[in-house]
């Protein structure tokens, strides 16, 4: 996670967690969703809300999971028009004290770390004695969003068929036909 405070940031002490963990609920108000629609380019964020649990893992570990939900206006990247989008994603994250052995088990002998792709997620190292859960689910929301809003039925006109295709001109235009011509 970043070092930057997320605008919904809530810090869960995880030095002494019930067994059957922590619940923590996050319910943004006004400037915090405003915050959160600025830091994601964002129209505006009608509501945000995160539901998640903060449990012990493994022996100094501490696991989060949980889901968020939030309810967002986008930009159409074609219309340009408000376009109204719910998000509801699961959260999940483990997170490791730095000095924990099982925080370096993924690396190699050369320091290499190996990592599956299809596999969890490694776990994140956290120093003190809380974690950011709030800025966890910022970030489930951010992957969440669709990068390329587009309402339904909107389409990218192209070209006309009569009008010809005109070709750049120019220093690094010229030098490029030289190299194509020498295949």
């Amino acid at each position: 996670m970043d070092e930057q405070a997320s605008p919904v940031s809530f810090k869960a002490f995880v030095s002494r967690l019930p067994q059957k963990g922590m619940p923590v609920v996050i319910d943004a108000d006004a400037r915090q969703r405003e915050a959160l629609s600025a830091a994601h380019g964002l129209l505006s964020v009608e509501r945000f809300h995160a539901a998640l649990n903060v449990t012990p893992w493994k022996r100094n570990g501490v696991k989060v999971s949980g889901h968020v939900e939030a309810d967002v206006t986008q930009e159409c990247v074609v219309t340009l028009e408000p376009l109204q989008a719910a998000i509801r994603e699961d959260v999940s994250g483990v997170f490791l004290p730095g000095d924990s052995k099982l925080g370096r088990s993924g690396f190699g002998d050369g320091g290499e770390i190996h990592i599956d792709a299809d596999g969890p997620d490694s776990p994140e190292i956290f120093t003190g004695d809380t974690i950011d859960v709030g800025a966890l689910a910022e970030e489930f929301f951010g992957l969440a969003l669709d990068p390329y809003p587009r309402k339904e039925g909107a389409l990218l006109e192209s070209a006309p068929a009569d009008v010809e295709p005109v070709e750049a001109e120019g220093p690094l235009q010229a030098k490029l036909r030289k190299l194509v011509q020498k295949d």
